[in-house]
């Protein structure tokens, strides 16, 4: 079971008679996780969470990834996310599990299927070079099924350039804004829109930005109301956020 829908799914089931109350027995009864040894794969995360567990690729062997993946995959796992994945450890993935790699934000989605994307999120970038951390955070947004809108480098350099795009941040449920240098395009796009902003500094800029630090202060001090902030280059965390809002229930899909 993938998520809590499928749950609420079985219990509907059970409920009209087309599934037997064993055979719903039989779906919870599997163990809520599994010892690998390196590793405890939390099989009920998608119950208790609505999305699965996420396996994190940095220090992680190709054995240890596939091993995580496939013990997921036997549990019915679809969309199962490998963040921070090197291309060379992807092409050796890929020669045991489905994987869809994507090498700009290091990502392989595994044992992919297609899915109706709902809502609407906004990706905008101060500038091209924060375009890894950007599509981090949008193809994680995506794989959770929401419909993500990317603005890139539209930075406060260029106002005019934000300015043109008003429409499409309008209509946003969540806006991620992903900036290096001073981080400035956080407060402006705060500053226009009625929804929930998620700012991720990034390490991108000049000695004195220290590593994106000039960034995340710069953010953590806004003075638009409504910003919340990431860690630096986290965009796997904005976009798992902004899905946590954008899928909210009692909210118009």
């Amino acid at each position: 079971m993938d998520n809590k829908q499928d749950v609420l799914s079985l219990l509907r089931q059970v409920a009209d008679g087309s599934v037997t109350p064993e055979q719903a027995a039989l779906e919870f009864k599997r163990s809520p996780f599994e010892n690998l040894g390196y590793a405890r794969v939390d099989t009920h995360r998608a119950v208790r969470q609505g999305a699965l567990e996420v396996i994190y690729g940095a220090g992680k062997t190709v054995p240890q990834m596939v091993g995580i993946a496939q013990t997921m995959m036997e549990h019915g796992s679809h969309n199962i996310l490998i963040t921070r994945l090197e291309e060379e450890k992807a092409a050796q993935v890929a020669q045991q599990v489905p994987l869809n790699y994507y090498p700009v934000p290091r990502i392989g989605v595994v044992n992919h299927q297609s899915r109706p994307l709902v809502g609407s999120i906004v990706v905008a970038t101060g500038g091209t070079s924060d375009m890894p951390v950007a599509e981090e955070a949008a193809l994680t947004a995506e794989v959770l099924g929401n419909r993500v809108t990317r603005l890139y480098d539209v930075g406060v350099a260029g106002l005019h350039r934000l300015l043109s795009s008003l429409d499409v941040l309008m209509q946003a449920r969540v806006v991620i804004t992903v900036a290096g240098m001073e981080g400035a395009l956080a407060s402006v796009v705060g500053g226009l829109v009625d929804c929930p902003v998620i700012a991720v500094p990034t390490s991108v800029g000049y000695g004195a930005s220290f590593g994106g630090l000039a960034a995340l202060l710069s953010m953590l001090n806004s003075c638009a109301s409504g910003c919340s902030v990431v860690n630096i280059d986290n965009g796997f965390g904005a976009g798992f956020l902004a899905s946590r809002i954008n899928q909210m229930e009692g909210l118009p899909q």
